[in-house]
């Protein structure tokens, strides 16, 4: 019944961030959103930027599924698969939270069981919400929201960093 509400909940929630990534389609002569980075590329490098991006999300998402599989199940706090769901627009600006929060916490509980993580502190919770957050804010289409895309862009690559040493360290100790 819980995870029932909580699933419902999210949904909702991703109704207004729905609105938020149409509007700039909706109202194409507005200031800002993501059109208008879209313009400076052109059509071809448009579908260029688009395709590398999904790419490294492809590849961000399964270096999450791996991290939730080096850890003891014990420790995991999500199923490896769950992650799949950051590629749901846009329920994803709401999962996401979830996901950094799931891995994270499951990073945690590992290293309290396996010294490979002992030099390891926040587990990528500052980092990961912040880009989440930063996702959020970077619908606003103004300069405000273009600026929040880059900050989210840069949280990303630093939550990317920090989980990829994480995975390196289970991988050295063996963890699989």
């Amino acid at each position: 019944m819980r995870k029932s509400i909580l699933t419902l909940l999210k949904i909702i929630l991703s109704i207004p961030i729905g609105m938020g990534i149409a509007y700039p389609f909706l109202h194409p002569d507005s200031s800002g959103g993501i059109l208008t980075e879209l313009k400076l590329f052109g059509p071809i490098g448009s579908v260029v930027a688009i395709a590398v991006f999904l790419l490294l999300v492809l590849f961000y998402v399964l270096d999450l599924i791996k991290s939730l599989k080096l850890v003891s199940t014990a420790s995991r706090k999500a199923k490896p698969n769950s992650v799949w769901l950051m590629m749901l627009l846009p329920y994803n600006f709401i999962e996401d939270f979830f996901i950094v929060s799931n891995v994270a916490q499951s990073l945690k509980a590992e290293a309290a069981v396996n010294p490979a993580l002992a030099r390891f502190k926040s587990f990528g919770m500052i980092s990961g919400l912040g880009w989440c957050c930063a996702q959020i804010v970077s619908l606003i289409p103004n300069k405000i929201g273009s600026a929040a895309g880059l900050v989210a862009i840069v949280f990303w690559i630093w939550h990317w960093i920090f989980i990829r040493r994480a995975n390196n360290a289970l991988l050295k100790s063996g963890a699989s």
